[in-house]
């Protein structure tokens, strides 16, 4: 596989260096992304520099994750117009350990490959840094004039934000240093990120010339947003974890499955590994008939399966066919109680005392005067009369059918479904 041309159909490159491509043609090369640890969780933001070291990795080169605990403890300002909190160090350790636990999954940092991955923490070589050997080694070499002429710091200094404080300024320098140690190290000759790190990749470049008369290359990718232009993996509920203790499989999975047709036809090709040919083939068979919304269910079921299992998939789509009135009874009690509060987010809601339904009581009476689901006896029997009412997603008999502790889900939840789409959640306390 030809690393370039891999990224180039799949469209994620913006800029690369000169001699980038004949570099990875002449040898298996070491490359990096750098990842700061501002949780102990990855999110969809993250999985573009994961997917680009995982196409590396499978191009025959080998992938270097580096863990940015000392630059964290500062801040990249590239893209952003406000400074980062500051991190103590036993809160980066933990985050380390949390981030690479989810790499484990989709890198190989075990075998005994030649291009086995590494993790590497800055934090470990900057640490006994002294601020004069710094200036010493690295400020001298690169100038003010060079470093003010980046995009990321002339939009701080035009007035984007409240200027730029010094700790932000040396940013550019910091990240040359990662790259130039592990050149030194690693023989790490490319570097890769978002199109928004150019600047500070090619500061990296510029230091491994100045300073070891190296020659290391660049490349980054577009920053992903959306086709309305605004900005990708940010819900109204905040980021898109890929650990499931800050979203769930179900609401993973319910996030790609609800992409518009034309972000879905970039997603597939940026994050997942199908094959040229059969996106394509996927993306003609979704536009002849887009309300079955094939490439939506492919990229869900692609990147639930990779970022967490087949079985919590499997799990997401029974979640999700309940809500559309497919699912059986068996379907709903095997949830749970967080993805089944996740799939009725949203619907009526109503407290019942638990008292009520552990002596028994009958359904036309708890819909009515226990919970005020239906307006009346009388509706609520001619609607139970049609077939038109369900319980726990079977049919109501008859309305003086007997509700127990027996027919609660969870111990705690009881769902009326009125017709296809109406659900009301009784939750007894």
């Amino acid at each position: 596989m030809n690393f370039v041309e891999e990224l180039q159909w799949r469209g994620m490159i913006h800029d690369m260096m000169p001699g980038t491509e004949e570099q990875l043609a002449k040898e298996m090369t070491t490359a990096y992304v750098g990842f700061d640890p501002t949780a102990d969780s990855l999110h969809i933001g993250h999985l573009v520099g994961v997917m680009i070291l995982k196409h590396l990795q499978n191009a025959g080169h080998r992938p270097v994750v580096l863990i940015g605990g000392a630059t964290g403890m500062i801040g990249d300002p590239s893209g952003k117009s406000q400074e980062r909190n500051l991190l103590d160090e036993q809160t980066l350790s933990r985050y380390q350990a949390g981030i690479k636990k989810q790499f484990e999954k989709l890198i190989d940092f075990d075998s005994d490959a030649p291009n086995a991955a590494i993790m590497v923490n800055n934090y470990d070589w900057m640490k006994d840094v002294t601020f004069l050997d710094f200036s010493r080694e690295v400020g001298k070499l690169i100038t003010v004039n060079y470093m003010m002429a980046k995009d990321s710091v002339k939009k701080r200094f035009s007035g984007e934000g409240d200027g730029m404080s010094f700790t932000e300024f040396t940013y550019q320098l910091l990240q040359a240093y990662d790259f130039t140690v592990l050149y030194e190290k690693y023989g790490c000759k490319l570097q890769l990120g978002g199109s928004d790190q150019w600047g500070n990749i090619t500061t990296g470049t510029e230091l491994i010339r100045r300073k070891l008369g190296g020659e290391a290359y660049g490349l980054t990718c577009p920053l992903i947003k959306k086709a309305d232009g605004t900005k990708f993996g940010k819900t109204e509920s905040g980021n898109i974890w890929l650990d499931p203790r800050y979203t769930s499989p179900y609401k993973f999975y319910q996030f790609w499955l609800n992409v518009s047709d034309e972000d879905a036809k970039s997603y597939i090709k940026i994050f997942t590994l199908l094959g040229k040919e059969e996106i394509e083939a996927i993306i003609a068979e979704h536009d002849q008939a887009p309300h079955e919304r094939k490439l939506q269910k492919t990229l869900a079921r692609e990147l639930t399966c990779m970022i967490h299992s087949r079985e919590d998939y499997q799990k997401a789509v029974e979640a999700s066919s309940i809500l559309f009135g497919s699912a059986t009874a068996e379907a709903l009690r095997s949830l749970d109680e967080e993805t089944l509060l996740q799939v009725f987010e949203g619907v009526p809601q109503f407290r019942v005392p638990r008292t009520a339904i552990e002596s028994g009581i009958a359904f036309v009476e708890l819909c009515t005067a226990t919970a005020p689901v239906f307006q009346s006896k009388g509706e609520t029997r001619k609607l139970i009369q049609g077939g038109g009412i369900s319980l726990n997603k079977t049919r109501v008999a008859a309305p003086e059918q007997e509700v127990t502790a027996g027919d609660l889900i969870a111990g705690k939840y009881l769902l009326v479904q009125k017709g296809k789409k109406n659900y009301f959640l009784l939750i007894a306390e």
